[in-house]
């Protein structure tokens, strides 16, 4: 089980099939999945932070995959959201190649050392084709939790708690 993304992620601030024309509207997604689960944080601080991050250059790092990030003074641990679009969009990826896989990231203003830690591990994560592929045809949030985080109990746990 990968105990980062345990941490840094919830299958309420996943998506799967998400309907996203651009880079704009992908980025607006994962904004809202934050902002959805953590009050006092707006969908446009988030997305003002990650745009500014896109704009020194992108974050597509290659085969449909990009981890938009930034920091955020407000937040006190490192979040993230994770988007499996139905259709690529240009990100300006190093490749070149449509992204529809996007994993974003924001942790507290002064984490730059644990800010790098998390995303050497995602990129490391994301260079393994099968959990690529895996993501693409996630069927729910839960799924692709699971995927992420290794935890592979995970859909029969939250299937099997009482409502």
């Amino acid at each position: 089980m990968n105990a980062q993304l345990v941490e840094l992620m919830a299958p309420e601030r996943i998506i799967v099939r998400a309907a996203a024309g651009s880079k704009k509207s992908a980025l607006e997604a994962v904004s809202a999945l934050i902002a959805g689960s953590h009050p006092g944080l707006t969908e446009k601080e988030i997305y003002d932070c990650l745009l500014a991050r896109e704009r020194l250059g992108s974050t597509g790092i290659g085969h449909g995959i990009a981890i938009p990030h930034g920091r955020l003074p407000s937040i006190v641990r490192p979040v993230g959201a994770f988007a499996a679009l139905e259709k690529g969009v240009d990100f300006a990826a190093l490749d070149g190649a449509p992204v529809d896989l996007i994993l974003a990231l924001v942790v507290p203003a002064e984490s730059t050392e644990q800010h790098l830690r998390i995303l050497t591990s995602l990129a490391t994560l994301f260079s393994d084709e099968r959990l690529r592929e895996g993501l693409r045809q996630a069927a729910s949030p839960e799924a692709a939790y699971a995927l992420l985080t290794g935890d592979d109990a995970a859909p029969r746990r939250r299937a099997a708690a009482p409502a």
